[in-house]
């Protein structure tokens, strides 16, 4: 089973290099990333522990429903490791196995939005490094953390919410990140963007990852 995963993972990213002059993950243009998505929208995420169904609700962050419906509809986080597991915090992902599409992504960033509802258990939101910096990563409440509503003034707005299978992302393994009382140094995210999966997978195996990420159903106006 692993060989044949890694196998899909391959054929995924030549698949990719092979249309490098327009496919949508590594010629993102802003025509197609300012298009409106919908009202809000359900994603299946078939993790390596069991599904999990999340639904993005665009009035909380239109900007940031936007971008999910971008990156999903493409296939951008199939593949994608939770590389930051902190037990009793977060669970966070959202960078590319590939190097290229790292690459593509670098600088695409996304206008601060006002947080609209709380951080609690199972709302998802873009992770950020300052001011103005939403781009692909995400991270999901594994607790209420009602801090990360007003950290730095401004705070990480959710964009969607867990609706099934919090259980399996409460079983991800969060060895390589430890918890909020005893954090572990865990992957090198220049790392991640330079060597993609395969940096990950030599130095941390036993992460748990999005094997697809598809829409499942759409809400429009």
């Amino acid at each position: 089973m692993r060989r044949a995963l890694r196998l899909t993972s391959l054929v995924t990213v030549a698949a990719i290099a092979g249309c490098a002059g327009g496919h949508p993950l590594l010629t993102p243009r802003p025509e197609r990333l300012a298009r409106i998505g919908p009202d809000s929208f359900d994603v299946r995420l078939e993790s390596s522990r069991g599904p999990l169904v999340v639904r993005v609700r665009r009035p909380w962050s239109p900007l940031g429903s936007d971008r999910v419906y971008y990156l999903v509809k493409h296939r951008y986080y199939d593949e994608a490791r939770f590389f930051r597991v902190v037990g009793g915090f977060v669970a966070q992902w959202g960078l590319s196995g590939n190097p290229q599409v790292n690459a593509a992504w670098e600088g695409r960033s996304l206008p601060d939005e006002p947080v609209q509802v709380s951080n609690t258990r199972g709302r998802i939101a873009f992770a950020r490094g300052g001011p103005n910096t939403r781009s692909v990563q995400l991270y999901l409440n594994l607790v209420d953390n009602p801090r990360l509503d007003t950290t730095s003034t401004f705070g990480f707005p959710p964009v969607g919410e867990v609706l099934e299978g919090m259980a399996a992302a409460d079983s991800f393994t969060f060895e390589y990140g430890g918890t909020r009382q005893d954090r572990k140094p865990g992957p090198s995210q220049d790392s991640i963007r330079v060597a993609g999966n395969s940096y990950l997978d030599r130095h941390f195996p036993r992460l748990d990852r999005i094997r697809t990420a598809r829409v499942i159903r759409e809400w429009r106006r």
